[in-house]
């Protein structure tokens, strides 16, 4: 196996190279060759001429290696076409929730005071019924009815956006 290693391989290494124009792969390719008859000596049986066969090889291993450098490229142009809708959709999204929160902000600004700051403490502030009642000195069940008919007017105000919001949930990944 040696000796055929020393006859053959710089035949092997220069019909790849004449075929690839790239002396990095062409010694991949060669090598692969090399190692593959090493690997397959066992039931190996070569009819006729060794170095018909190694052509062959030569032939077969760049036909494969321009097949998966096609894929592969394929697959990058792809992937860089998919990060690119991505950021694009990602960049949409975040200009509709930045609207989304305007009007919604828009919408806070047109309830009575009192009220508006209930649900803002409720719902910015994350305070419960009972902080909010105990710190403003209302009841517990005023302080439900008012976050109550906030989010009822809200409701109301906002509810041209559901589209919007219901858009934004399904293109989130």
């Amino acid at each position: 196996m040696e000796q055929i290693y020393r006859i053959y391989w710089s035949d092997v290494l220069e019909s790849a190279y004449k075929r690839l124009r790239d002396e990095v792969i062409a010694q991949d390719i060669t090598q692969e060759i090399f190692i593959s008859l090493w690997e397959n000596r066992a039931q190996l049986q070569i009819e006729g001429n060794l170095r018909a066969y190694l052509e062959g090889a030569v032939k077969y291993k760049v036909i494969n290696y321009f097949k998966s450098a096609i894929i592969k490229e394929k697959h990058e142009e792809d992937l860089a076409l998919l990060i690119r809708n991505e950021t694009a959709l990602s960049a949409e999204k975040t200009l509709m929730l930045k609207d989304l929160e305007q009007e919604i902000d828009a919408a806070l600004l047109e309830l009575p005071e009192r009220m508006r700051l209930i649900f803002r403490m409720s719902r910015k502030q994350e305070k419960t019924i009972r902080e909010i009642s105990t710190e403003l000195d209302l009841s517990a069940q005023t302080v439900k009815n008012q976050i109550s008919a906030a989010l009822k007017l809200l409701k109301e105000r906002l509810s041209y956006l559901l589209i919007f919001v219901i858009l934004i949930l399904l293109t989130q990944t």
